[in-house]
């Protein structure tokens, strides 16, 4: 009888394993709730950034997971109708010679304000009077958004290419301090004629001279760091489909133009008032090192349609009407 009645008795290893499972689902139950109460009680910090755009055959630049730039120098830029603030990328050769804007800011005095956003809001505002604003305006090119939010600035949506990481982060910047991450889309890539990678030349110091070509790079700005890298490149025309009205392209990508151009032909061939207005630098230096002319771009213009460009410095301005 005495053996009978152990082995009808559980054993000790049966209850520690009973006990154990009891414990991990109670923890986990425990966890749960936990959670649950977390995403309810606590909503999230962190802007968001949104878009209308459902499209992209790359991901959009996520600002969120961006490490910050620092320090961040921002400011207001004078003289225009809708201001905004934009966050330097290059602080010049501190502390013997910083920046013109930072000395500006010393002073009590706004950043200078750049041409390319009195162009683009002089452009925008026509279109505007004409009841033409349902658009998105692209900056290829965007170094630190100059261009991008002084567009934003009138409530216009942008895809803005850009492929230095630094700049990137001051578009983010920009994005965060301008509140407007439902308006400006960006892309970390080169627009180009076509897909894959391509070899970039990033001039610290300068990086709005950064460029394809490294001749191109050095030419306006003498630089021994000069950092030759791989970025994305991809074609407008795989970027924007049909179904999107472009208002204005705006170019600056160092003597790359052509091969912008080429790579928006689709783009470009619309109709009418549907043909985006162009806005892209015509520096013949910067062309030539980079293999191509202003004639070659303007014969191509001619082929697409544009049959209208005049020169406002070195950027041309074309349309396909006089």
């Amino acid at each position: 009888m005495a053996n009978a009645w152990k082995k009808e008795k559980p054993s000790q290893f049966h209850l520690s394993k009973t006990f154990c499972l009891l414990f991990i689902s109670a923890l986990l139950f425990l966890m749960f709730l936990i959670y649950l109460s977390t995403q309810s009680s606590y909503p999230s910090t962190n802007p968001t950034y949104k878009s209308d755009f459902p499209f992209y055959p790359i991901p959009p630049f996520n600002c969120q997971e961006c490490p910050q730039s620092h320090p961040v120098i921002a400011n207001l830029v004078e003289g225009l109708r809708y201001p905004f603030l934009y966050s330097l990328a290059d602080l010049g050769t501190l502390p013997d010679k910083p920046h013109k804007n930072i000395v500006r800011m010393l002073k009590g005095k706004l950043f200078r304000k750049p041409d390319i956003s009195v162009s683009v809001q002089k452009v925008l505002e026509k279109f505007r009077g004409e009841g033409r604003d349902n658009g998105v305006v692209v900056d290829v090119g965007a170094n630190v958004g100059m261009a991008s939010f002084a567009a934003a600035a009138m409530g216009f949506r942008i895809l803005a290419f850009e492929p230095v990481f630094e700049n990137l982060q001051r578009i983010c910047d920009g994005i965060y301090l301008n509140r407007v991450g439902d308006l400006v889309t960006v892309f970390e890539a080169a627009a180009s004629d076509r897909s894959g990678n391509i070899t970039f030349h990033k001039l610290v110091g300068r990086l709005d001279n950064s460029a394809v070509s490294a001749t191109g790079a050095k030419l306006a700005f003498k630089s021994n760091e000069e950092i030759a890298l791989q970025v994305r490149s991809i074609p407008l025309d795989e970027v924007i489909p049909e179904s999107v009205h472009v208002l204005l392209i705006k170019i600056d990508v160092q003597g790359w133009e052509y091969h912008v151009l080429k790579g928006a032909s689709k783009l470009l061939m619309r109709k009418g008032k549907e043909a985006p207005y162009l806005i892209f630098e015509e520096d013949e230096r910067l062309l030539q090192a980079s293999n191509s002319s202003a004639k070659e771009i303007r014969d191509f213009l001619q082929t697409v349609g544009y049959n209208h460009c005049t020169l406002h410095g070195t950027d041309a301005h074309c349309t396909k009407s006089g």
